[in-house]
């Protein structure tokens, strides 16, 4: 006995989501997710000198600058749209002492490359990364007790002395990346009353204790001499402390917020997307630059398809804005 089987057609389901999906233009039409250059910050390290622009061996086509040279880099964000860059000083041994003084120095590096881009690109957002690992002789994140731990309070009046100086400089805000305690609350102080109420604080309010950060820390010359900082950053198998850390520094009075590393921590990210009405950005770090750089020169990966998607995920999970190395040559790419 034969059995009639239905035509083809007929196993079809009617809604079939492929129909979205055929031509670009409904592809585009319909896509949730979009990168712009509004979306990103540029990071930028800079370092004494003239003419400089050296290059870093663990971060392929990303380099150390010269303010002159920073001035350069800067207007090429501009000329492709991109709003703002994040400023780190690399001070070279002799400038390091055990407090991290150089930071705060009223002709420190950010101080001023940040009244020269003040003056070159006056609507240019300039961000300072406020901590004390690349100013320290030590490499920790503040200044050390006797027994080698962090001591939180001392660390906390120089930060004040460090966000002081970047605001007189003329930054638009100060991004405390250390994990101290009270940060936020210390820095909010001491702007406020100082007048400089209109600064905003941007805070690292969740920073893992990654292993992706391996390349910054060669580029910024900011390797622990002992030990590392598990002690002060968070520990990457914790979820619920993250809201912790973020309600602590809301309520201190952080203007946004930064998860770090980003595409690891995507769950937190999303997270926090969701219980925040404050911006929330992330941060792509160096590891994750360098991890898809190393694939595409290996041929394992197409660059700009992987770190597109890479960004896309990002923003996805609900990143308001991105710090990446990538800026540049992604704003190339979608235009």
């Amino acid at each position: 006995m034969s059995t009639t089987l239905p035509m083809p057609h007929r196993l079809m389901a009617r809604h079939q989501p492929r129909r979205l999906r055929r031509r670009p233009s409904m592809r585009s039409l319909l896509r949730e997710t979009q990168l712009q250059a509004s979306d990103f910050l540029l990071p930028i390290f800079l370092v004494d000198g003239e003419g400089i622009r050296e290059a870093i061996s663990s971060m392929p086509g990303v380099y150390r600058h010269s303010i002159d040279s920073c001035l350069k880099l800067c207007g090429e964000a501009v000329a492709r749209r991109i709003p703002g860059v994040l400023l780190f000083g690399v001070v070279p041994a002799q400038c390091k002492d055990a407090a991290g003084s150089a930071s705060w120095a009223s002709d420190g590096l950010v101080q001023r490359a940040t009244r020269a881009i003040r003056e070159r690109y006056p609507d240019l957002l300039v961000i300072a990364d406020a901590c004390f690992c690349e100013y320290t002789d030590h490499g920790h994140c503040g200044v050390l007790a006797a027994d080698g731990d962090r001591d939180d309070p001392a660390t906390l009046e120089n930060l004040q002395r460090q966000a002081l100086s970047y605001a007189e400089a003329g930054v638009d805000v100060i991004a405390p990346s250390g994990m101290v305690d009270g940060m936020v609350l210390a820095i909010r102080e001491v702007l406020d009353a100082a007048r400089y109420e209109r600064v905003a604080i941007l805070s690292y309010a969740v920073k893992y204790a990654s292993a992706f950060y391996g390349p910054f820390r060669d580029a910024a010359d900011s390797a622990p001499s002992f030990g590392d900082r598990r002690a002060y950053q968070m520990d990457p198998a914790n979820r619920r402390e993250a809201f912790r850390e973020l309600a602590l520094d809301l309520e201190e009075g952080a203007d946004m917020v930064m998860v770090k590393p980003a595409m690891p921590y995507l769950d937190i990210l999303r997270d926090l997307r969701e219980r925040c009405d404050f911006p929330v950005l992330a941060y792509q770090v160096s590891g994750e630059y360098s991890m898809l750089r190393a694939a595409a020169d290996a041929g394992v990966l197409e660059l700009e398809r992987s770190v597109l998607e890479s960004l896309l995920a990002i923003k996805r999970a609900g990143a308001d804005a991105i710090i990446s190395y990538f800026a540049i040559e992604v704003v190339d790419w979608l235009d």
